[in-house]
């Protein structure tokens, strides 16, 4: 077992977990943060993504362990219901979402962009978003509302 210190969303957890234990069954079973979702557990789909130090990883391939002392962000910190992330709100009014499965790792994936690149050309959301599988979209609506949120220049990316 190992006690660990994490900041998720900004509170602070100190946990003790197996050395073996994955991110995102600490996230999901542990702390039932739920919008980090399972899916291929491979590093391959995105739907685990979260930030660790406001880049963009798959929690499916992290240790707990390896997280300890890091900031972490899951989907449930980047928003509330009355009060959207820009990224949450174009995704909305571009039909961004679909099923929804894959919509908390591509709006982290995209916040991570945003984080390091203000201003990124539509190659580079492209690229920053290749990692997030989306079965029901073709990323054309993804793209325009990334696109959306940067042309209007959004603080608190």
């Amino acid at each position: 077992m190992e006690k660990i210190h994490l900041q998720i969303n900004g509170r602070n957890y100190h946990l003790e977990v197996p050395a073996t234990e994955l991110l995102v069954d600490t996230l999901r079973e542990r702390l039932g943060l739920t919008g980090t979702k399972k899916g291929c557990e491979i590093g391959e789909c995105g739907a685990c993504t979260v930030l660790i130090d406001d880049k963009a990883v798959n929690s499916c391939l992290i240790l707990t362990a390896q997280a300890e002392g890091k900031k972490i962000t899951t989907i449930e910190g980047v928003g509330d219901y009355n009060n959207l992330h820009p990224v949450q709100q174009a995704f909305l009014n571009h039909d961004a979402v679909h099923c929804g499965f894959c919509t908390p790792g591509m709006v982290l994936s995209v916040i991570g962009l945003l984080k390091r690149n203000p201003r990124p050309n539509e190659k580079e959301i492209r690229e920053a978003i290749a990692g997030n599988l989306c079965r029901c979209t073709g990323y054309k609506q993804i793209v325009e509302a990334v696109l959306d949120v940067i042309g209007q220049g959004e603080k608190n990316i």
